[in-house]
């Protein structure tokens, strides 16, 4: 069996990559990696619109900052962005989004299960926004989650809670 790509799943998937590029402009410069509400898309999405069209609307963000729109935090964009420090987690948002549409495909979408499905899809953007921001700064583990993960854990955590909270009630109308 194929699985096709209707209007409806283009619609949301367009509607999620503006959603993202719209809630990575709610930000506020934090050293190197600057503090937005992107991922409270990136959540909404995967517990949404399940693994493949959650992928593709974050795919569809990240590659219209690749070509230059300015869609990123602080209404940059451009290749020099994706490779720079912080395009590890950009490029996360695509993997995140992937996992959890796939965690929650596998639940009743209650909202505890959405909250752990969120969790790992962050812990996946993390860890593959880390490693890149070590391979181009040269700092080590502990210096760069000090600069790019710890002081966005308790934000994170309070995105995934009202994620799952609009998930839980946004379900019905999207499904």
């Amino acid at each position: 069996m194929t699985k096709t790509l209707t209007t409806k799943k283009m619609i949301l998937c367009a509607l999620f990559a503006a959603l993202t590029a719209v809630l990575s402009q709610l930000a506020i410069p934090f050293g190197p990696v600057p503090i937005n509400l992107a991922m409270l898309s990136v959540f909404i999405a995967g517990g949404l619109l399940g693994a493949g069209v959650a992928l593709l609307s974050q795919a569809v963000y990240v590659l219209l900052g690749v070509i230059g729109l300015p869609v990123f935090a602080l209404l940059t964009g451009g290749p020099g962005i994706v490779f720079g420090p912080t395009g590890g987690y950009i490029v996360g948002y695509i993997a995140a989004a992937w996992l959890v549409g796939f965690i929650s495909s596998k639940t009743s979408k209650k909202y505890w299960q959405l909250v752990l499905a969120m969790a790992a899809g962050l812990i996946l953007c993390y860890a593959l926004g880390t490693a890149w921001f070590m391979f181009v700064t040269k700092n080590g583990l502990i210096q760069s989650l000090l600069l790019c993960v710890v002081p966005f854990l308790i934000g994170d955590a309070l995105k995934i809670a009202a994620a799952a909270f609009l998930v839980t009630r946004l379900q019905r109308f999207v499904l």
